[in-house]
């Protein structure tokens, strides 16, 4: 005949919730920032900082992170026709499209040059 042991008592996992590992991992992949010491303050795994790198990208898919950048000269920008936001993605490749352009073309080329 089988045994069957129950144990009983604390759960040994530790329940993180979906804020908690967005700042851990923005920490982990912040400019100067070491992964393997932010997993050491936090009390994981550097391994499981990537994985939920990886699950956070998978569920941010229609965003990405936007660094405003200043121009040297703004008295360029005279007029709303001369505005362009300029996006250059990580693989070198970029657009600069007119600030009047709708939300829906911008977005368009941008999953054109992204390969989408």
């Amino acid at each position: 005949m089988a045994q069957v042991h129950v144990l009983t008592g604390p759960e040994r996992r530790r329940r993180w919730s979906a804020e908690q590992k967005r700042a851990i991992v923005a920490a982990a992949f912040a400019p100067g920032a070491i992964v393997a010491e932010v997993a050491r303050r936090a009390d994981v795994c550097a391994g499981q900082i990537y994985r939920w790198r990886q699950d956070l990208r998978g569920h941010a898919q229609e965003f990405a992170e936007v660094m405003m950048v200043p121009v040297g000269d703004q008295s360029a920008v005279r007029s709303g026709s001369d505005a362009v936001i300029e996006v250059r993605l990580a693989s070198g490749a970029g657009v600069r499209i007119p600030a009047t352009a709708t939300p829906g073309l911008a977005s368009a080329i941008i999953k054109a040059l992204a390969g989408r």
